[in-house]
């Protein structure tokens, strides 16, 4: 049995390194943060091949005097708490003390310092943990932090960084994040000698424009709402600027980004009413409180954080965004769409179980998203006709298709108000939620297809184009072999624009850029592995939702019982993706008795 014996310090802090500094972009959250920390006014960013090569943060803060400047590589050395109670009112943004001694055990790191009353700056270096002693340097005011091959002695943590468009896309949106944050401070970042932003100390308006765009703010609204010691505010965006992807949802409390569970649900709460589910609301919201009330102190990045009156909080977030958005779309008069499911359906299927029609084999026979030029001329030649004639067709269609085969669907009558298909069967009136019916239809279509490993793909003869952030960019690069299986061919044309030049023929092109959009942020957001593994219904799911029939798109007679006929053949019809019934049968006695027919 071996002995327990105490790991050498180096070994430790390079432990702490996988925890604390798990890429580039972690480290340069730590050191501006440290700038901001610093009362820095100006902060320059400098980064090579993603920040793997080099990583480099200059400001005009503070400064470091000559004794402490070892002290700030070491571990568990800090200027931000000293005891117990300090730890629980933090009101830095660092205060843990093991960044800096991380980057120095895993990185060639360079750290230069001058204060306000210094005569000249002063240079300690750190290679392998080892501190040299401090030399003379030339620097103003402030404090320049310079990483170099991160993660060069421990080559096997190395292999799990990304490439360097992956890694740089990561640390610019971390580069965004804190300069959301504090617009008073002007902020610059270069990519191997290149600039990529240079922003001006502004007010937040400006700011949330200048990284977001001027359209985020033409949709825009602004939320304040303050009670004691409880302060929100920032801008949160109209449904009409929703987005597919959560990739522009910024929230700050006590100026520090986090994701936090609670936060989330209070705003999807205020949007659930006005935003379709499939869509992701865009803000920059902050939270101001006391301190001694929220733990930062739960996650080793300190993007977590546990409230002490969670509720509260939640209520407080809540009705604050809720009011802002209800008392502007009153002003602008605008109209939430009204969503057209039932909440208390009248009539239910008359089946206890679940239906089940049959094999799930045989192939759809329609395309409901080809030209309708046809179906709009039979129904001008209908009109034409009179008003009884399109039910009398369809009446007649019914009875034909009737005389060979019965089916427990039965046959389309028609649509009602471009949201429902009518048919009727043996038993009397189905009335059909035609885009949740369908969406069904191609989320079984998708799971069978992807675990079969036979996406059907459809070459595009005119690739669809948009544009894109370097996340997406690299995500694609990254993720080929994963973009392959689910069926789309994506490729970037430049820095700033993607192609789809091939996506799975069970989807509609119209939509092409949407599910590749989500698709890559899945692939971003969980990983390749994650995302087509645990997460595998969710994407299918979303995908299927794109490429469903959508509400007011009129469809002809054979395309709707074409939907009828898909529904009979596949798994678990009766309900769409999200649990919601497709269907409903009215029997011809409920009818008779609503009409008080034989009374």
């Amino acid at each position: 049995m071996s002995s327990i014996q105490l790991l050498p310090d180096l070994l430790i802090n390079q432990i702490a390194a996988g925890e604390v500094i798990e890429r580039p972009a972690s480290a340069l959250k730590e050191l501006l943060e440290n700038s901001l920390d610093a009362g820095a006014t100006e902060i320059s960013v400098q980064l090579e091949s993603g920040g793997i090569k080099l990583l480099r943060v200059r400001d005009n803060g503070c400064g470091i005097d000559k004794v402490q400047l070892p002290l700030a590589l070491m571990r568990h050395a800090t200027s931000k708490i000293a005891s117990l109670d300090d730890l629980q009112r933090v009101a830095s943004m660092g205060f843990r003390g093991e960044a800096l001694a991380s980057m120095a055990a895993v990185a060639q790191v360079t750290l230069t310092s001058r204060t306000a009353d210094a005569a000249h700056a002063w240079q300690v270096e750190a290679i392998d943990g080892a501190l040299t002693e401090a030399a003379p340097s030339a620097h103003a005011t402030g404090t320049s932090f310079e990483m170099r091959e991160l993660y060069f002695n421990t080559p096997a943590r190395r292999k799990f960084l990304k490439s360097e468009n992956t890694e740089f896309a990561w640390c610019e949106e971390t580069f965004k994040r804190i300069a959301l944050s504090r617009p008073d401070v002007a902020f610059s970042l270069q990519h191997n000698g290149k600039s990529k932003w240079q922003l001006a100390s502004q007010d937040l308006p400006q700011r949330i424009n200048a990284i977001l765009g001027s359209e985020f703010g033409q949709y825009a609204v602004k939320v304040e709402r303050e009670i004691g010691p409880l302060h929100l505010y920032g801008i949160a965006a109209l449904p009409a600027y929703s987005r597919s992807t959560r990739d522009e949802q910024y929230f700050f409390v006590n100026g520090r980004f986090v994701r936090d569970k609670v936060l989330m649900h209070a705003v999807r709460l205020a949007y659930q009413d006005i935003l379709h589910h499939q869509r992701h609301p865009a803000f920059v919201l902050f939270l101001d409180m006391p301190p001694e009330q929220v733990d930062v102190n739960v996650h080793p990045a300190k993007s977590e954080v546990r409230f002490r009156e969670s509720q509260g909080i939640h209520q407080f977030v809540f009705h604050g965004l809720q009011d802002a958005l209800s008392a502007t779309m009153a002003d602008k008069g605008e109209t939430p769409a009204a969503s057209p499911r039932l909440e208390t359906p009248m009539f239910a299927p008359t089946q206890q179980q679940p239906m089940r029609f049959g094999a799930a084999e045989q192939q759809a026979t329609y395309r409901v998203w080809e030209s309708q030029s046809q179906t709009l001329g039979s129904r001008n030649d209908e009109h034409a006709r009179g008003d009884h004639e399109p039910l009398n067709s369809a009446r007649s269609s019914i009875q034909d298709t009737s005389s060979s085969h019965d089916h427990p669907l039965g046959y389309a009558l028609g649509q009602l108000s471009g949201i429902y298909i009518l048919a009727q069967n043996q038993q009397g009136l189905i009335v059909v939620d035609m885009h949740a019916a369908h969406e069904r239809i191609v989320y079984e279509r998708l799971k069978t297809a992807f675990d079969a490993q036979q996406m059907p793909t459809q070459p595009l003869l005119i690739p669809v184009t948009f544009g894109a952030d370097p996340l997406a960019i690299a995500t694609v690069e990254e993720e080929q072999e994963a973009l392959n299986k689910l069926g789309f061919d994506i490729a970037p044309i430049s820095t700033h624009t993607l192609a789809v030049r091939a996506m799975p023929a069970m989807l509609k092109q119209s939509h092409a850029e949407a599910a590749a959009r989500e698709v890559l942020h899945e692939l971003h957001e969980f990983g390749a592995s994650r995302a087509l593994t645990e997460r595998r219904n969710e994407l299918l799911a979303t995908l299927a939702c794109h490429s469903a029939v959508r509400a007011n798109q009129q469809l002809s007679l054979p395309e709707m019982n074409a939907i009828l006929r898909e529904m009979e053949q596949t798994e678990r019809a009766d309900q769409c993706n999200h649990g919601r019934p497709t269907w409903f049968q009215v029997t011809l006695a409920e009818l008779d008795a609503m009409f008080m027919r034989g009374q």
